[in-house]
């Protein structure tokens, strides 16, 4: 077999797919996943062993030039699976009909709950949260907010750094997660945390490294959008229970693809139990087999929520919210 292609240029691989030959195609199971996903050199060589093809996988971005990728090669495929599809960005890859009807038969029972469309495989979790520094607020003798709607606040707003929505995914979840909560009423939330002072940051980056005041950074903010499993890599912070917003990430077989089967193949090994065991290590994800269990310290510091925020992806109207966050003052 050939050496195993990891992260390769788009450009690249378009170039590769078109003249590939047809042994190749026949031994070889091309993913499309987004720039976070990673499998270890052992899980890569299990899977290789067990389904007998070469995994090849092409990692153009994050999930929103993922979504990009399937929708403009829709006519040409360029992988036969795909693996990163979100909560938030599914709708559109099932309006555009990119891919085929397959649901693991190894998806577990506490799974079968995230399933949104036959066409998605649920194969990891998460929630975005505000995260709190609880060193700063005891430092500083005051009460860390408890709920969503304590943000609003004037006095906790301006110690708030949350995500443009345009620009990130864990910006859009939030806004999204004030979507379902408030309903129409959600410009008046964002309304309130602007005009409280609350500051936008760019990405999850500039926001969790360079605007919070923990997690290694020293900036201003000590309330934060990030993640439920952030804290578990940052003592002395936690996360408020009552803002998170649940994200599933989905795997499918791309319509038109060289070798749905081996898709498929790699649909069902990302539910095995390795690959579910490893995923708070390699991704930073929770499985969605709940009878694997987490590290010791996500346990204690960064489980999941009992009380998420869940977003039906068929009621997200992403431009039309976008627009909408655009315009306020």
């Amino acid at each position: 077999m050939k050496k195993i292609v990891g992260m390769v240029a788009v450009a690249s691989l378009l170039a590769a797919c078109g003249s590939s030959d047809s042994d190749e195609e026949a031994t070889t199971v091309t993913i499309l996943t987004h720039d976070s996903f990673v499998l270890s050199e052992e899980q890569i060589a299990q899977f290789e062993e067990e389904s007998g093809y070469e995994l090849q996988t092409i990692a153009p971005g994050d999930g929103g030039v993922l979504v990009n990728q399937l929708i403009l090669n829709k006519d040409n495929p360029v992988a036969d699976g795909v693996y990163g599809l979100d909560t938030f960005i599914v709708g559109t890859v099932l309006e555009d009909d990119v891919l085929d009807p397959y649901t693991s038969d190894s998806l577990p029972e506490s799974a079968k709950q995230l399933v949104v469309d036959e066409r998605l495989t649920p194969i990891d979790q998460g929630d975005v949260c505000v995260n709190v520094d609880t060193a700063w607020f005891e430092q500083h003798g005051i009460d860390a907010p408890a709920e969503l709607d304590d943000l609003r606040q004037p006095e906790y707003a301006e110690l708030l750094a949350v995500i443009d929505p345009a620009a990130s995914s864990p910006g859009f979840a939030f806004l999204a997660a004030t979507a379902t909560v408030y309903g129409d009423d959600w410009p008046a939330f964002w309304g309130d945390l602007l005009s409280g002072g609350a500051r936008v940051s760019s990405g999850w980056s500039d926001a969790y490294y360079a605007d919070f005041s923990a997690a290694g950074g020293e900036g201003p903010y000590p309330l934060v959008l990030s993640y439920s499993s952030s804290p578990a890599a940052a003592p002395g912070t936690t996360y408020m229970p009552d803002t998170c917003v649940r994200q599933v990430e989905y795997a499918g077989v791309v319509k038109g693809g060289q070798n749905s089967e081996g898709a498929q193949a790699f649909i069902d090994f990302m539910l095995s139990e390795g690959v579910q065991e490893g995923l708070p290590e390699s991704m930073y994800m929770y499985p969605v087999d709940d009878s694997v269990a987490l590290p010791e310290e996500w346990q204690q510091v960064a489980s999941l929520s009992d009380t998420p925020i869940v977003v039906d992806p068929e009621t997200i109207d992403r431009a039309a919210w976008l627009d909408t966050f655009a315009d306020l003052p």
